[in-house]
């Protein structure tokens, strides 16, 4: 990388929050919370389950997913954790999680009582499947792919791997929402799909979360589990499955309102997003220090982040600055005080093995014979791809000027202009 930079940046209008939202709230986001306020109802089973918004939203994700069933909860943490409760999973069993993940992932296993198993990533960011086969071991019950920063996972790899491992897979669609894999929405390939409809996602409601599942003893189980009194209120589908104690993650009907109206609109979201990211990729293809992320399905590419590596940790973070000296903001691993939840090396309360009480945690009950170990440096390759990585977050306002802007940037930044 050359040092050719001249002092006049090439943008100086605003360009977007390193995390955003789709934040389009208008006119129908307020009809549907006023619908909500108007009928005195902010609590899904007071009333009739068809004036609903919760199972509303339940049924657009049923419809657009293909799948039997989708559960609304209150945030895709609850998602993950009601979702491992209805597959069956808990004490004595080890979940796969990929090193790159925001904590809730390898947290939530915790949650389930269950130990996590911490492998790879390669250049899609996503799970490496070769890692995560070498990490299997008697004690293994479940994989969680993640599709990172809206990217589909290697689900082909994953599926037959847990197919001939006899394993469950548990798709965390958190940052995926909208994306698909070979013609398949992310969340209906696995055993179960948990989304979240947090802020800082491309379909927000504030908090919110949803399971989708064709298993009808997942669904039955996590619908107990999401809410204590669930066998209360005359609405269990499976009798023979058996009532136990559960949490109260059900999601508001507030919240469920904006989340349908988000909802109604994603497709039209990844379309634009989808336009963007490659015009400005195209833009970008000739500079061959610049190694794009691999992303197993381009079509099914949510979108709204642009990834790629720098042939070493000290020239992505000269890059890092020069850019965001150009007017276009963006982050590596070493400036992007968000990155830190993600990165397995920081999540200090797995890498000691704490639980909320010292005596009992998922390492040391008696059920569990295992003997997983972590270190902040038992994922080098992941540390590296990270390490070279530079992150750009689109959105879907961005225009053609706008692209354009940011691929003179990035040539300008390298030296190339």
């Amino acid at each position: 990388m050359t040092t050719n930079h001249q002092s006049s940046p090439v943008r100086t209008k605003p360009w977007v929050p390193v995390f955003v939202s789709s934040e389009e709230f208008d006119d129908r986001e307020r009809e549907y919370v006023l619908r909500v306020i108007d009928k005195k109802r902010s609590f899904r089973f007071h009333g009739s389950q068809e004036e609903s918004d919760a199972a509303r939203l339940e049924k657009l994700y049923r419809d657009r997913l293909n799948v039997s069933h989708c559960l609304a909860v209150n945030a895709g943490t609850s998602a993950l954790i009601a979702a491992m409760i209805g597959a069956g999973i808990g004490p004595g069993d080890e979940v796969i999680v990929p090193a790159y993940t925001y904590i809730a992932t390898a947290s939530a296993v915790l949650i389930a009582r269950a130990v996590p198993v911490i492998v790879e990533v390669d250049d899609t960011l996503t799970m490496d499947p070769q890692a995560l086969e070498a990490a299997i071991t008697p004690h293994t019950k479940a994989i969680i792919p993640v599709h990172m920063k809206g990217i589909p996972c290697q689900m082909d790899e994953i599926m037959e791997v847990a197919r001939r491992h006899r394993l469950l897979v548990i798709e965390d669609v958190a940052q995926a929402n909208g994306g698909t894999y070979k013609g398949r929405a992310l969340g209906s390939i696995g055993d179960a799909g948990c989304f979240s409809f947090q802020q800082y996602k491309l379909v927000t409601a504030g908090e919110g979360g949803m399971i989708a599942t064709n298993h009808d003893i997942i669904y039955a189980r996590a619908s107990i589990y999401h809410d204590s009194a669930y066998g209360f209120w005359g609405l269990n589908q499976y009798p023979d499955v058996k009532l136990f104690p559960g949490e109260n993650y059900r999601m508001s009907e507030i919240n469920a309102a904006l989340g349908l109206a988000q909802s109604e609109r994603i497709d039209s979201l990844v379309s634009r997003l989808q336009r963007v990211k490659k015009r400005i990729a195209a833009g970008i293809a000739d500079i061959p220090e610049l190694q794009l992320q691999r992303i197993p399905d381009p079509d099914g590419d949510v979108s709204y982040s642009l990834n790629f590596f720098l042939p070493d940790a000290a020239t992505a973070e000269r890059f890092s600055k020069r850019l965001a000296e150009e007017g276009i903001p963006n982050g590596t691993i070493h400036n992007n005080g968000f990155a830190d939840r993600h990165i397995y090396k920081n999540w200090t309360y797995i890498m000691e093995k704490q639980g909320a009480s010292e005596r009992d945690t998922p390492w040391n009950c008696a059920s569990y014979t295992g003997n997983v170990e972590y270190s902040p440096d038992m994922c080098p390759n992941t540390l590296d791809w990270l390490s070279r990585a530079v992150s750009i977050s689109l959105h879907q306002s961005l225009t053609d000027e706008d692209c354009d802007d940011a691929i003179k940037a990035i040539h300008k930044a390298m030296g190339r202009n």
